[in-house]
This record gives C-alpha cells, sequence and structure tokens, in this order.
C-alpha cells in the first residue's frame, strides 16, 4: 500500500519516500527486522511529488516519525533540507536516510555506500580496501556511490568505466581531492580490460531484461576475479552466469540492499541487535512471492 501525507496511519513512524514507491521492497524488510526487535512500529511507503521534500520532512516530524529512507528521485532534495548532513552523505552528494531527533532537528545520512562495502565482505570474504576495482556504469547514481566508496576504503586501484566518458571524468575529479589520481584510470564500456582487476561491479542496468547484450566477453574472466552485479532481480544475470562459468566467485546486489538497510535500522536504533538476519528473510521471502 502507499500513503500520501494527509493519510499517514497512526501506527507508523518510518517510511520510505519516492516518486514513484510502490515498487519499493523496504517495508518489507524493515517490518520483520522491526517485529525481530520488538519495536512496536510500521514501516510504510509514501508518495511525495517532486519538489515536495522539505515540506514533508516538516510533516513527518510534526507527526513523530523517527525516520525515513528516501529513493529516486528525493535523494538529492533531501540533501538540501536536511538541518544536520554526516560527511559521508556529503561526499555522495545524496541522501537516502534521514533520523528526527527529539530536539526537532533531522540529520541526513546515506547507507548506500558503507552498505556496498559491508556486502563485499560479505559475498566474497574480501576487503574493498585490499581490491582493485572495475565500475562498469560509473557515471550513474549507482556507480557514483559505489566510486566514492571505493575511494573512501582507499582501493589500491580504481577503473570508472562508462559509455559516456566524460561523466566518469566527473566522478574521477570529485573523489580526486581525497584520492590519488594516479590511481584512477577512466576508460569506455568498450574497451575493458581486466587483467589486472580483482572486483569487477556491474552498476548499469544492463541484464534485467534477458535480451540485454553483455558488457563483457565471457572469455575475459578468469578465476581469479569477484563479481558483484548490483542487479538483483533476476538473482543470476548473464554477466554473473558468465562469470560462474569462468570460475569467478559472484554475487548479487540482494547483499547490498539488506546492508544498507541495516545501516538505515542502526542510525533508527542505535544499540539495537542486528537486523540483518529478518530482514534477509523477509526480503528474500517477498521476491520468491513476486
Amino acid at each position: 500500500m502507499v500513503y500520501s501525507l494527509d493519510d499517514l496511519p497512526t501506527g507508523a513512524k518510518l517510511a520510505v519516500i519516492g516518486n514513484p514507491v510502490a515498487h519499493s521492497l523496504s517495508p518489507e524488510m524493515h517490518n520483520p527486522a522491526l517485529k525481530a526487535a520488538g519495536i512496536d512500529t510500521e514501516y510504510i511507503r509514501v508518495l511525495i511529488e517532486n519538489g515536495e521534500v522539505k515540506t514533508a520532512l516538516t510533516r513527518f516530524r510534526d507527526a513523530g516519525f523517527i525516520g525515513i529512507n528516501c529513493t529516486v528521485p528525493h535523494k538529492f532534495d533531501a540533501l538540501e533540507s536536511v538541518d544536520h548532513l554526516d560527511p559521508q552523505a556529503k561526499r555522495l552528494g545524496a541522501v537516502n536516510t534521514v533520523v528526527f531527533a527529539k530536539d526537532g532537528t533531522a540529520s541526513g545520512f546515506n547507507t548506500d555506500g558503507p552498505g556496498f562495502a559491508r556486502a563485499i565482505t560479505e559475498s566474497f570474504g574480501r576487503k574493498l580496501s585490499d581490491l582493485r576495482v572495475l565500475i562498469l556504469g560509473a557515471g550513474g547514481g549507482a556507480g557514483r556511490a559505489v566510486a566514492v566508496q571505493c575511494a573512501t576504503e582507499g582501493v589500491p586501484h580504481l577503473t570508472l568505466a562508462n559509455r559516456t566518458t566524460a561523466k566518469a571524468e566527473t566522478v574521477a575529479s570529485e573523489i580526486s581531492s581525497y584520492y590519488p589520481s594516479d590511481q584512477i584510470e577512466i576508460t569506455p564500456l568498450d574497451h575493458l580490460d581486466l587483467a589486472e582487476i580483482d572486483l569487477v561491479i556491474n552498476a548499469t542496468s544492463s541484464g534485467m531484461k534477458p535480451e540485454d547484450a553483455p558488457i563483457i566477453p565471457p572469455s575475459a574472466f578468469t578465476s581469479h576475479h569477484l563479481v558483484y552485479d548490483m542487479i538483483y532481480a533476476p538473482s543470476e544475470t548473464k554477466l554473473l552466469a558468465d562469470a560462474s562459468a569462468a570460475g569467478a566467485s559472484t554475487a548479487n546486489g540482494l547483499s547490498m540492499l539488506i546492508h544498507q538497510g541495516a545501516i538505515a535500522f542502526e542510525h533508527w536504533f542505535p544499540g539495537c541487535s542486528d537486523p540483518t538476519s529478518a530482514m534477509r528473510q523477509g526480503i528474500t521471502s517477498a521476491l520468491s512471492a513476486s
């Protein structure tokens, strides 16, 4: 169900906002975590029109909300609408989690990058900071978040690949203030070389449809590679199937979805027990039913 600001249920104190927002599986992830933690509230979807984020934050605060998540296209407006901004959210240039304090102020965070770092460790048993990384689709929102996190973690080498290299160059310029420029490589998607790459990340939408052409030739993969596709439906894209057939270790974006949600949960409920198990069970059930 999708609510508006005028029909917020009294039992709900957490929400995801977007436009559209009906597709979001965040309630299926957070509500089981709330139940497991014994927290008596509900997490809902709320449709917010473009340009209304600042007004919405005031309405949520006045309604006694604990916090909200922001999905597209509201992550950028949320950045400009909070009272306090976490340094990592500032670097990422977007806010996906808002916490309302008792004094009425709103603090903005971005859990996408840190969630990604946790997902890599969980999926491959390796720290992001130890890996030479290639990001496919580095110029988009998801790719940019991952690039910023990789730079923050200090990966040994970072290759940014994008159909429009100018967009990748913009990302490289943005992170150059805290990441050595000589460790950044920019390449078009049709000129990829995986010889010096440990971790391949797909941040494009390619692979969501069965007819999508492969981004990387199957012959480019070896058993040395780790391949992470941020797509989680379907659970195995052509990219992952090709990499797996070559002996590479693979994982899809479900783990990132769960971990970014868990970090948001930790912002709302500091000291609460780890919500990831309940979140994983809830989201897995929702995906199986869809």
